[in-house]
């Protein structure tokens, strides 16, 4: 009986990455994988093609048969980024179960009624999300492991619990650690809906792919040969805030990272799209606020003053605020982000804990916040002067001309210059003799002594 189990999980193990690695050689632009299960069983779904992208209308279409009638519970495990080739690489694909990080969720699709989509048409990072909402007509409950055991579930209406998962990027550990960590939440989770004894169907998919290579059309290419390849990045537009059809706030960052606990895990807001309710702007004062499904509020605010000494006005952030539940947190950033009223602001990498451009300004701060986290990798913000609505203006970065590697080169090459000027006039100090011994006089005698 153990060989057979042992077999089986083999067998499950090959299957889906012969799956994974089948689709892998069709078009993986805009795609994320959706694994589907559930413990009462799923309709039928043929295997599609190779190199097939399954569709948002397709998927309808079979969410339609799975969760037609009557009430029904789905877990939906939406991480912040996925691609078919996570579990290629980082799982157990020549069925050696101990190596992989999925070992819960490949037992899970061995135990129950599963489908498996490798290709699924991304359209946006919550397209999933409400086509679920429409279906069950519910909203989203944010819950997470630790507390879903002392939740209540109503079988007798339909629910929909959402699970974030945070993916490998912005984290110190590698995307193997996360991967697994996560795999062991979808574990704890499923657990906990076993020991309740609930009837429930489970989708694990990404609000975004983790790896995206943008394909280009050969008719706008040179077909000949190239010694470098040409390859266009996706590159997701900023967050705009317009009054009356002008644009008036403008944010942009390659990830928004925010941590409630001092070594907790990276929720990147980043991937998700807010509602941007409560905003405001006008010629002094700039508000945006970037409020998301997950719970998360953010807020931004912005003034603009007159400097005196320089005689011309300036922006500077006054003020970050990150609230989640009825707990909020601020932190101030008037110190060390401004910039002149015609530009916007960059910066690499803008914390609140090493190296901190913001820096805690609650009068009395809640001790239950003490240890949040800000990381905005590749942040630019601008709240005044902005000339169109699709490009930010000139950038004041935060990082100075002068960085330690500029001073050590500089230093260098003087030092080697010094020593160079040094050697060059002790050159030019060396004379010729102006007069020789006399070779007729008496020779030099030296005793030998034996």
């Amino acid at each position: 009986m153990a060989g057979a189990g042992c077999s089986s999980r083999v067998l499950l193990t090959a299957l889906i990455a012969f799956l994974f690695t089948l689709f892998s050689t069709g078009s993986s632009t805009t795609q994320v994988p959706l694994l589907m299960w559930s413990n009462d069983g799923l309709p039928p779904l043929a295997s599609p093609a190779a190199g097939h992208i399954t569709s948002n209308e397709q998927l309808t279409a079979y969410l339609t048969s799975a969760l037609g009638s009557g009430p029904h519970t789905v877990l939906l495990f939406l991480q912040d980024k996925l691609s078919k080739d996570d579990f290629t690489v980082f799982g157990g694909v020549f069925g050696n179960k101990e190596d992989s990080a999925f070992q819960n969720l490949e037992a899970a699709l061995q135990s129950f009624s599963s489908v498996t989509l490798p290709a699924l048409e991304w359209s946006g990072s919550s397209a999933v999300l409400a086509l679920l909402q429409d279906k069950l007509g519910v909203s989203p409950l944010l819950v997470d492991a630790d507390t879903l055991s002392d939740l209540s579930i109503d079988t007798s209406a339909s629910n929909l619990l959402l699970i974030s998962l945070p993916y490998c990027t912005g984290s110190d550990k590698s995307c193997k650690e996360v991967l697994h960590d996560n795999d062991v939440i979808i574990g704890k989770v499923l657990d906990t809906m076993k020991d309740k004894n609930v009837v429930y169907t489970a989708i694990y998919t990404g609000l975004q792919p983790s790896r995206v290579i943008s394909e280009t059309s050969m008719s706008s290419h040179h077909a000949g040969r190239s010694l470098l390849q040409e390859v266009v990045r996706d590159v997701k537009p900023p967050i705009m805030f317009n009054v009356s059809g002008n644009p008036c706030i403008m944010l942009w960052a390659e990830n928004l990272n925010v941590s409630l606990t001092k070594d907790g895990e990276w929720t990147d807001l980043a991937t998700q799209t807010p509602s941007l309710a409560g905003s405001m702007c006008n010629n002094s004062n700039s508000l945006l606020v970037l409020t998301y499904e997950t719970g998360f509020i953010l807020s931004f605010a912005m003034s603009q003053r007159l400097f005196p000494v320089s005689a011309r006005n300036w922006s500077t952030l006054d003020s970050v605020q990150l609230q989640s539940g009825s707990m909020t947190a601020s932190f101030s950033g008037s110190r060390s982000i401004y910039t002149p009223i015609e530009y916007s602001f960059h910066c690499q990498s803008v914390t609140n804990y090493v190296d901190a451009l913001l820096v805690r300004n609650d009068t009395n701060p809640n001790p239950n916040t003490t240890e949040w986290r800000l990381h905005f990798a590749d942040f630019q913000i601008q709240g005044f002067s902005l000339s169109n609505g699709t490009d930010f203006s000139y950038a004041s970065d935060c990082a100075g001309f002068f960085t330690p590697g500029i001073w050590m080169g500089l230093l260098t090459s003087l030092l080697m210059l010094l020593i160079f000027v040094y050697g060059l006039h002790m050159i030019m100090q060396l004379n010729t003799m102006d007069r020789f011994d006399d070779p007729k006089g008496p020779s030099i005698s030296v005793p030998q002594t034996e």
